[in-house]
């Protein structure tokens, strides 16, 4: 799973999926759309569930082994990814769990709500770019208490803050957003009025 407020979803977390797919030969890749992102609550307007939902959707619809999920979205409330690790393995019994995640969010993990049972269910994969500092994995790294392997995939510096900026203000998002989400969040009006 590569959980995340996907708001909106870019090219930069499909590379992450593909990647962690291929990398370890996995089955597929949810993309886990937050229903009420606990980090982002307060912090800055975001777009309704379903609609960010709707843009995954379109987003992964022809790249095989990538799905959008909505279990955090049907769950409601606020989406903590102990709770949607406990549900995939109620759901999934004896299924290995991967959880996908950039190495800027590594820092953070103890930070997140019923860390232990999440570290107990799942293999972190720590995602790394070229030219950046990878995670150190080793016993004395910040996941050593962790399953942890480290991925290396193609930089791609988007930010969701400046494509939420491009499209509010009519700039393009082409090459940077899969053109079918583009589709969605024009037919919406996402993003129109976040000036």
């Amino acid at each position: 799973m590569l959980g995340g407020t996907f708001d909106p979803i870019h090219v930069g977390h499909l590379v992450a999926a593909v990647n962690a797919r291929d990398a370890l030969a996995l089955d597929r890749v949810l993309m886990v759309v937050a229903n009420e992102p606990w980090q982002k609550v307060g912090e800055r307007p975001v777009t309704p569930a379903a609609d960010r939902l709707a843009v995954v959707e379109a987003a992964v619809a022809s790249t095989p082994g990538v799905e959008a999920s909505a279990i955090e979205v049907e769950r409601g409330g606020v989406s903590y990814t102990a709770d949607t690790v406990d549900e995939l393995c109620r759901l999934h019994p004896g299924a290995e769990i991967y959880l996908v995640v950039g190495a800027d969010v590594v820092a953070g993990l103890d930070s997140w709500e019923r860390v232990d049972a999440v570290r107990s269910a799942v293999t972190l994969v720590v995602v790394n770019r070229p030219g950046s500092h990878p995670v150190d994995l080793g016993p004395a790294g910040p996941v050593a208490t962790w399953r942890a392997v480290a991925i290396e995939v193609p930089a791609r510096e988007i930010s969701s803050t400046d494509l939420r900026e491009r499209a509010a203000t009519g700039r393009p998002l082409d090459y940077l957003v899969p053109e079918a989400a583009i589709r969605v969040i024009r037919e919406r009006g996402l993003y129109a009025s976040w000036r």
